[in-house]
Order: structure tokens, then C-alpha cells, then sequence
């Protein structure tokens, strides 16, 4: 009875280990993808800023052509 619960007891230990492993594996995942997340969330806001530049530019210009366009027929 004694040499089975021993064993018992050694496999539990085992398992122990093993838990705690994955479990540190498991907080590095975490961690490594918060900062990847982070990383792709600044990505993101620049290339809306960057969007958002570019269409108040192609807003100006054609804004300006259509004034021009119409100034033209109006003083033909």
C-alpha cells in the first residue's frame, strides 16, 4: 500500500513540474502577444492617420478643380 501511494505521490510531483512549466509557458505566450498586439494596434493608428492626411489632400484638390472648373464656365 505504502509503494503505491509512493508512486502516486511521485507521479503527482511529476505533474506538478509539468504544470508549472506549461504555466510559465503560458504567461511568456501571454506576454509576447500583448506586445505584439500593442505593436500592431500603433500600426494601425498610423496608417489611419496616414489615411486620413491623404484624403483631406484629395479632398482639397478636387474641391479646388471643381472651383476652377466652374469659374472657367462662368467667366467664358
Amino acid at each position: 500500500m505504502e509503494e503505491r501511494v509512493a508512486s502516486i505521490e511521485g507521479i503527482l510531483e511529476q505533474m506538478d513540474k509539468r504544470l508549472n512549466h506549461m504555466e510559465t509557458e503560458v504567461r511568456e505566450l501571454r506576454i509576447y502577444v500583448e506586445a505584439e498586439i500593442r505593436e500592431l494596434r500603433r500600426g494601425l493608428d498610423e496608417l489611419r492617420r496616414d489615411l486620413n492626411i491623404r484624403f483631406f489632400w484629395l479632398l482639397g484638390v478636387q474641391i479646388s478643380m471643381w472651383v476652377t472648373i466652374i469659374l472657367a464656365i462662368l467667366f467664358k
